[in-house]
Parts: structure tokens; C-alpha cells; sequence
């Protein structure tokens, strides 16, 4: 059941995210408003919107929120990997389960070293210059 869930709920949020599909509920909402005269603007023309907007929402909410879940958990699975094999800190790994101030923290450690990097590289490539200055002959 959960793999025919998956694939469905992939299926209708690529569907509803194409052009076409907001093209059909423009229309939708055009013949809707077109046939208010002929319903007199009654109750129940007010309803038929009203309801089935409010049905195509909620199920659309729980669709998405699935997709989106899988899509992030298989992102971070990615990450995990580059960071397992490359030369990243395993630290690093798993770290969505953390708490945001926990991320934040981490990410605060990530900007202070590489802001020393970069001041590091920038002092090297002074110093590199300083020295062809030096050693290059006078014009």
C-alpha cells in the first residue's frame, strides 16, 4: 500500500504542478462564475465551488507534504553519501534531525572557518605578490 500511495501521490504532484493543470482550474472557476445567472446565484452554485475547493485542498495538502517528505529525505541520503565518501566532516552527517538551534550553531561553526580560509588565502596571495614585486626585475 505505501509503494502504491508513493507512487500516486508522485504521480498527481508532477500532474497538478504542469501548466495545463492550473489551465483546467482557471477554466473551472470561468465556467463556475459563467453559470452563476443561470443558477440564479443560488446557495447551491456557492456550494459546488465552495466544496470542491475545499476537498481538492485538503487532499492536495496531504499529496504534497508525502512528496515533499520523500524528496527531502532522499536529498539528505545524497548528502549524507558526498559527505561519507568526499572529504567533508562526518560530523555533518545526519544533522536534519537536529534542533534548529543545533543547525544554526553548525552553520555558524561553517561560516567562521571558512571566513578564516578566505582571510588565509587572501593574506597568501598578498604575500605571493609582495614577493613578485620583489623579485621581478626593473623595467
Amino acid at each position: 500500500m505505501e509503494r502504491s500511495f508513493t507512487i500516486m501521490a508522485g504521480a498527481v504532484a508532477r500532474a497538478t504542478g504542469r501548466p495545463w493543470a492550473f489551465a483546467l482550474c482557471v477554466a473551472s472557476v470561468i465556467v463556475w462564475a459563467a453559470l452563476g445567472p443561470r443558477f440564479q446565484y443560488s446557495e447551491t452554485w456557492q456550494l459546488i465551488i465552495n466544496t470542491s475547493t475545499t476537498i481538492i485542498t485538503f487532499l492536495m495538502v496531504f499529496l504534497i507534504q508525502s512528496t515533499q517528505n520523500r524528496d527531502g529525505a532522499a536529498s539528505q541520503a545524497k548528502l549524507d553519501e558526498l559527505i561519507r565518501a568526499g572529504h567533508g566532516k562526518n560530523d555533518f552527517i545526519g544533522i536534519e534531525h537536529l534542533t534548529e538551534k543545533e543547525v544554526e550553531e553548525m552553520r555558524a561553526l561553517c561560516l567562521r572557518a571558512a571566513n578564516r580560509k578566505k582571510k588565509a588565502e587572501s593574506q597568501i596571495k598578498r604575500s605571493a605578490g609582495r614577493r613578485a614585486k620583489r623579485q621581478s626585475p626593473p623595467p
